[in-house]
Formats: C-alpha cells, sequence, structure tokens
C-alpha cells in the first residue's frame, strides 16, 4: 500500500498548516526532511530541508505517530508548519518527490482507519456528517455517531443475540429438535421481540438526512396569496418574484434557512386553482402537490380552510383594513409585508420542527441504516414468533449478518466511494 500524505489542516493562508504522511514510508519520508525523528508523540522543532538540494523549505514541529496505535493504524507524521501557500506548495513537492510517496485522494485517510478496524462504517459516516456540519444540532448528532453512538448500540444489541444462540444451540445439543426446553423457547422469543421493539425506536427516530437538509416548510394556497411574498421575507431577501399577475410563480423555489441552530428548507410553489391554467402553470401547479406531499410543514395561506390535515392555516396580510383581527380557525395572523407576525411564525415553526427532530442528544441515523435496521426489526419480530427453534436461529444469523452490513464488516463496499468523495483530500 502506498505512503500518502496531504494538508490536513485549513486552506492557505493562515497561521499554521498540518501536513499529514501515512504508511509503511512515513517516518523514513520524514528523515528525509529533517534527519533524526523525536520521539512517538512528543513535539520538537525541527529544520524541514528538501531532500535533493538541501535547501531550507521552513521551521516547524515534527509530531510521529507509530502504527497500529495512530489515526489510520499505519506510522503517520504530522508536519506543523507555517500556513503559506509557498510553503506549502514546496513541502509537498519535496514529499512527492521521495520514492513510494503520493498525495491522498479524498477521504483516503479515514478509508484506511476503515480499513484497518481503527473505526467502523458508523463512525466513518458520522464524521462526514461532522464535516459538513452547519447547524448546533447537525454538530452534535454528527458527533454522538462519529464517536461510536450507534456502533455501540449495535454492539450491545449483538451480544444480546449472540447470549440467546448460545443457549439455543446447547438446548438442540441436549434435547431433540421437537423437544427444546420451554424456558428457553420462551426467553429467547422475549428477547427477540424486546430487540424488535428496541430497534423500531431507532428507526422511527428523525433521519440524520433531515437533520442535513433541513425541515421542509412548503407554502401553499391559491394564485395571489402572498407566498412569494412571504417566502421572501422568511428568507431575508427576494428569492421569488412578486406580481399581481396569477401564475406568476410556476416552479418550486427552493432556499436554506438556518435560525436558531435549526436547519430549514424553504419551498414556494405555484398557486393552486383548477381552472384557467396553462400547459406550463399545470406543470407547476403538479410539482406543488408534490411537495405538498413531501413536506415536513405545511403553511396554508388562503381564505377557505386547507385541504390538507395538519396544514399551518395562516391569516394574510393582517395590515389590510378589515383583515386584523383574527378568523376563526387560523393560527396566526400575519404581514409578510409589513413583518408583522413573523416573529410568531418564527416561534411556531421552532416549536414544530423541535416536535418532528430529535433532540441533539438522541441517536439519528441515515438513510442506509435505516433501512438495514428496518429490515434487522422485520426479521427478529418475525423470528420472535416463529415455533421452529431452528428458524429462530436462522433469523438471529440474518439479523447478525445486517449489523456487520450496518458497522462495515461486511458489504460495503458499493458504498466507500459515495461516502468518502464527500471528504476532503487531508481526511
Amino acid at each position: 500500500m502506498d505512503t500518502i500524505f496531504a494538508v490536513s489542516s485549513g486552506a492557505a493562508p493562515a497561521a499554521i498548516s498540518v501536513l499529514r504522511i501515512s504508511g509503511a514510508g512515513a517516518f523514513a519520508a520524514a528523515r528525509a526532511l529533517c534527519g533524526r525523528l523525536p520521539e512517538p508523540r512528543i513535539a520538537s522543532l525541527r529544520a524541514l530541508r528538501d531532500p535533493v538540494s538541501g535547501m531550507l523549505l521552513d521551521r516547524g514541529l515534527v509530531l510521529v505517530f507509530p502504527g497500529p496505535n495512530s489515526a489510520t493504524g499505519e506510522d503517520i507524521v504530522e508536519l506543523h508548519v507555517h500556513g503559506g501557500r509557498a510553503t506549502q506548495r514546496a513541502l509537498e513537492a519535496a514529499l512527492g518527490a521521495i520514492e513510494g510517496l503520493r498525495p491522498a485522494e479524498a477521504g483516503e485517510f479515514t478509508r484506511r482507519a476503515l480499513e484497518h478496524g481503527r473505526i467502523d462504517l458508523t463512525e466513518a459516516e458520522g464524521l462526514g456528517d461532522l464535516l459538513s456540519a452547519e447547524t448546533e444540532h447537525q454538530r452534535r448528532a454528527a458527533l454522538r455517531l462519529s464517536e461510536g453512538g450507534l456502533r455501540q448500540q449495535i454492539e450491545g444489541w449483538n451480544d444480546r443475540l449472540v447470549d440467546v444462540a448460545a443457549s439455543i444451540e446447547a438446548a438442540l445439543d441436549f434435547s431433540d429438535e421437537d423437544d427444546v426446553p420451554e424456558a428457553v423457547s420462551a426467553q429467547s422469543g422475549s428477547v427477540l421481540a424486546a430487540l424488535s421493539d428496541e430497534i423500531g425506536t431507532l428507526v422511527a427516530a428523525p433521519s440524520v438526512e433531515r437533520l442535513r437538509d433541513g425541515i421542509r416548510v412548503v407554502i401553499a394556497g391559491p394564485p395571489n396569496s402572498g407566498k412569494s411574498t412571504l417566502i421572501n421575507r422568511l428568507a431575508g431577501r427576494d428569492v421569488a418574484i412578486v406580481s399581481a399577475t396569477a401564475g406568476t410563480t410556476r416552479d418550486r423555489i427552493e432556499v436554506p434557512v438556518t435560525r436558531s441552530g435549526i436547519a430549514y428548507l424553504l419551498t414556494d410553489t405555484a398557486g393552486l386553482r383548477d381552472e384557467g391554467a396553462d400547459e406550463i402553470e399545470r406543470i407547476g401547479i403538479g410539482r406543488a402537490i408534490d411537495a405538498i406531499a413531501a413536506s415536513d410543514i405545511l403553511l396554508w395561506l388562503d381564505d377557505a380552510p386547507p385541504p390538507y390535515a395538519g396544514a399551518m392555516w395562516l391569516h394574510a396580510r393582517c395590515d389590510v383594513p378589515r383583515r386584523t383581527s383574527l378568523p376563526p380557525g387560523r393560527e396566526l395572523a400575519i404581514s409578510a409585508a409589513s413583518g408583522e407576525g413573523i416573529a410568531a411564525l418564527w416561534s411556531a415553526l421552532e416549536a414544530r420542527a423541535s416536535a418532528l427532530g430529535s433532540s441533539p442528544d438522541e441517536m439519528a441515523i441515515n438513510a442506509r441504516q435505516r433501512g438495514l435496521l428496518a429490515s434487522a426489526e422485520e426479521i427478529l419480530r418475525a423470528g420472535s414468533a416463529e415455533p421452529d427453534i431452528l428458524l429462530r436461529a436462522e433469523a438471529i444469523r440474518s439479523a447478525r449478518a445486517l449489523f456487520d452490513s450496518i458497522t462495515g464488516r461486511a458489504n460495503v463496499e458499493a458504498v466507500l466511494d459515495a461516502l468518502f468523495g464527500r471528504f476532503c483530500i487531508g481526511k
């Protein structure tokens, strides 16, 4: 396996840049630059010179981390140098000229950590989410995953399944297949049922995609009901064209907004009407209906009641004479033009978003993990009701195989390229 190197700190210029080298040739490469290496995990100041010309490139701190007790499981060297672009380029050129070294690919350091068992796939996925986190909720949820929260949960479930499998095997060894002790049958069924309930709770929890992509807030109603004016007010800028002409908005307009640590995806939609729409507008209305179906929160702007259950029915244009009172059935009176009621609307959105989302310290899983866990839940639930003890044992084996797919012990090659493609080069 090649020895790789890359800048693992932020973009230059910066006060300090960190160049990381990982692989069997890491220590030899570092010696070529600075001579004698410091003791492991002790930062020491060294002069860094070009191995060919001997020219001084910089003076910086050198740290060495012998494998396998390192971030990647391989020998690692870190060079903490001045953060100018020219310094980075000179050191990268010097490293690239050393035989056996090459620049790292995106996510390759983390991929090697996975391959060498330093982390599992759930931790790598959590790290990917942590690198792209933009809100406090995203950061805390990703940190829990990257610190092994899901791995620890799965290990606990797996240990309980191993115990049940062992009791079934022991019972089969000392009895006929049709004469398994009732206590073993009852106890194993009880454990499988309890595990399926615990897994089901996690599967039903809000997803990491909702935290990452934002709570989907869709603004809907008939033409000229103020939808575009409202999204402009909520976004704090003009993202949609506002016009008195019916059918101005013909396609969905989406804008991400972060407020109070919560990410939202605001969507303005084409006005809903049964008659008078041309062909293009009808396409927009169809997309509006699709957006409504996929919404987490629906804001309905019309004097007629919303035809969708759970919609937040708003009384718009409350600054207009004869519309200042809140009619029965409406949740809030707002004026997107003047800003009246917008603060109260944000408070209502935050309350609904908090009810939809998980606590920042709860587990949030992604679509891949959810699909595998849902399959494990279904298999274990069926296994708990299975009278044939051999089929129950097969359910345990199948569920454990799914656990291995989640943590990366099996069947993960298809997801690795997509996962590590999201990482930066130095990670």
